[in-house]
């Protein structure tokens, strides 16, 4: 009986492992202990509202801390929904008129949209209504003060007791739970004395540190007038467990700048994501717990989800197996098979799955060589940091400290054997000290994962530029010295690669953003990576790269008659050609009919790509792709 799945899977694709399928690499990284789960907390009483600050460019009416905290947590949820989109949100005011909250509990308000939790994932809708909110508050929610004398009403208790509420599902070892505070009154109980203000204060940092005993993390964000600065020593200090050089340096990172509220909000929300949970095998059976990191990893497009075009609701791909003899549906067979010489070779998921294992994914210390032995060609990919797990015991925390104190004392890596079933890799692993600078850490202690190449994976560069003799030009002293001036004039100070944004990939989301909240208009995206004209204008960069081409290629250069131009080779040539075919058969279609009417999905793949190569685009990807960069390029 032969047995046809219905996804036409190829016999070859029996060795391929679970780890290669970006779908399931998709959906392992969703079940990853990375989860976030955020409540805002945002002050709604009168002060937020009369409070103003100097706003943006010209405008002298200045804008409300109410404003302010809208406007950042609108742009963070879109950000969010993007960058980390499984992550769950819960927006509440207090201090408000209305009351909507699973507890029912006073001056405590839950704002959400219909077919949503309290507590979820963030949708188009909740961030379109939600920045439209600001209009209608006063109307559809109300301010008040929940906090006054004469009243056992204690609303910033009640608040902590919603957005624990709200925060109760999931486990705190696979979730990481936060409430994230806004305020613009430093002593929420100014107004009540005697034993009154004692015993509600008391009750509410005691409803705090229960939170934070549930591992709920509280984070204020105070938001200051000009004239008036947040008190933090007044009551949120002992809040959120603020003492000694933290309450000093607090003030100044959280709140020294008003108009830096958005990036204090953004790198609040963006916290060092754990990529792995690792072993790492020292000797016999003796191991430390880690959690690594990852630095820095390119960005790209979400992965496509297929949708339902009735219900809106993403699908989900299932295989069926079907006998060719009957037609009858058979569940999926526990063995597979390899023809090999007129016979097939029967294997069981078991046996497949110890053939596939080559590494158990667990991380195995081979030794330790000197650091002059690593060279820095061999970092081919993004490192990876490595630091002790808080799931480990204390005697492993202890290996780790006497681990990495050695290493760094004899100046040593360590070189350990790692990677998954499919990629098993020699890594090396080398000891950071800690930085500190101004009370502040700018370095944490740990040890950085460099993944080390194979044999094959190393070219030299002297192969590609020798000539038959096998003989490499040389720069010469002036030539050297004349290129060490240029790099040194067109120098970027403190430049890092986080400072510029992919241009294409802000696009692509702008359009995104438009579309799923039904604005009428795409921002404008600037160019960052587009080279500085004026800059390099300067008479001192100007000079400095006359000097080096003339130390190269001398006086007397012409670039359009630079020899090797004249005879080109049998490559550009068909490249050459290529690009006139597909000039000429580009103009045979009207590119802006088919955008507008949506009709660019009807044609095929080879005729998409005329436009790409007449337009000296990319034409790499799947059609979905493709039909999106030719819109991008189209601006529509």
């Amino acid at each position: 009986m032969d047995l046809d799945g219905d996804d036409n899977d190829n016999d070859n694709d029996i060795f391929r492992d679970d780890e290669d399928d970006p779908q399931a690499q998709l959906s392992l990284l969703e079940n990853e202990s990375s989860k976030e789960y955020v409540v805002y907390l945002v002050d709604a009483s009168p002060k937020m509202f009369s409070t103003t600050c100097p706003a943006e460019e010209d405008d002298q009416n200045g804008e409300t801390h109410f404003h302010i905290a809208i406007s950042c947590i609108s742009q963070t949820l879109e950000s969010q929904i993007i960058n980390r989109s499984y992550d769950q949100v819960a927006i509440c005011f207090f201090n408000t008129r209305e009351k909507n909250n699973l507890q029912d509990l006073n001056s405590v308000f839950v704002f959400n949209v219909p077919e949503r939790e309290f507590l979820d994932r963030p949708t188009a809708r909740l961030i379109k209504e939600f920045y439209q909110l600001e209009e209608s508050f006063s109307k559809i929610i109300g301010s008040q003060h929940g906090i006054v004398s004469g009243t056992r009403e204690n609303s910033l208790y009640n608040a902590i007791w919603a957005a624990q509420a709200l925060l109760r599902k999931g486990s705190a070892k696979t979730v990481d739970k936060r409430i994230l505070l806004f305020t613009n009154d430093d002593d929420p109980f100014g107004s009540i004395k005697g034993a009154v203000k004692s015993d509600m204060t008391r009750m509410t940092l005691q409803r705090a540190k229960d939170a934070q005993d549930l591992g709920i993390s509280i984070e204020l964000l105070p938001l200051s007038h000009p004239d008036e600065v947040f008190n933090v020593s007044q009551f949120y200090a002992d809040l959120i467990g603020l003492e000694g050089d933290d309450l000093v340096d607090f003030m100044p990172s959280a709140g020294k700048k008003l108009e830096d509220m958005k990036d204090q909000l953004r790198k609040r929300m963006f916290t060092k994501r754990i990529v792995k949970r690792l072993k790492f095998m020292i000797v016999n059976g003796i191991s430390i717990e880690l959690n690594s990191y990852a630095l820095i990893r390119p960005t790209v497009p979400g992965a496509i989800t297929w949708l339902d075009s009735v219900t809106n609701h993403p699908l989900k791909i299932e295989r069926t197996f079907i006998c060719v003899d009957t037609g009858a549906l058979v569940e999926e067979p526990t063995k597979r098979f390899l023809p090999y010489k007129n016979q097939n070779i029967i294997f069981s998921m078991k046996q497949l799955s110890e053939i596939k294992r080559v590494s158990t994914g667990h991380l195995h210390l081979l030794g330790f060589k000197p650091l002059s032995c690593l060279r820095d060609y061999y970092n081919l990919k993004p490192s990876t940091f490595l630091y002790p797990s808080d799931e480990g015991t204390d005697s492993s925390m202890c290996m780790f400290i006497a681990l990495h104190r050695s290493m760094i004392q004899l100046n040593r890596f360590a070189v350990a054997f790692s990677g998954s079933s499919s990629r098993p890799q020699l890594v090396a692993l080398i000891a950071q000290e800690e930085v500190i600078q101004s009370g502040g850490q700018i370095e944490p202690p740990g040890m950085h994962m460099i993944y080390l190449p194979y044999s094959d994976d190393i070219r030299f560069v002297e192969e590609r530029y020798s000539d038959t003799s096998g003989m490499v030009n040389i720069a010469s002293d002036d030539q050297i010295k004349k290129a060490a001036n240029l790099i040194k004039r067109i120098d970027l100070k403190d430049f890092s690669v986080c400072q510029i944004s992919n241009p294409a990939l802000q696009r692509h989301y702008a359009v995104l953003q438009a579309l799923a909240l039904e604005e009428d208009d795409i921002p404008e995206m600037k160019d960052e990576s587009l080279p500085d004209e004026e800059g390099l204008a300067r008479p001192g960069v100007v000079r400095a790269l006359e000097e080096f081409k003339t130390s190269v290629y001398g006086d007397n250069y012409d670039e359009e008659n630079e020899p090797g131009t004249e005879k080109p080779t049998e490559a550009s040539k068909k490249r050459k050609a290529n690009a006139e075919f597909a000039t000429k058969e580009c103009e045979n279609y009207d590119w802006g009919d088919l955008a507008d009417t949506g009709k660019l999905k009807d044609l095929t793949v080879v005729e998409l790509k005329y436009y790409l190569t007449a337009h000296n685009l990319p034409v790499s990807g799947k059609k979905e792709a493709i039909i999106s960069r030719i819109l991008t390029h189209m601006a529509k």
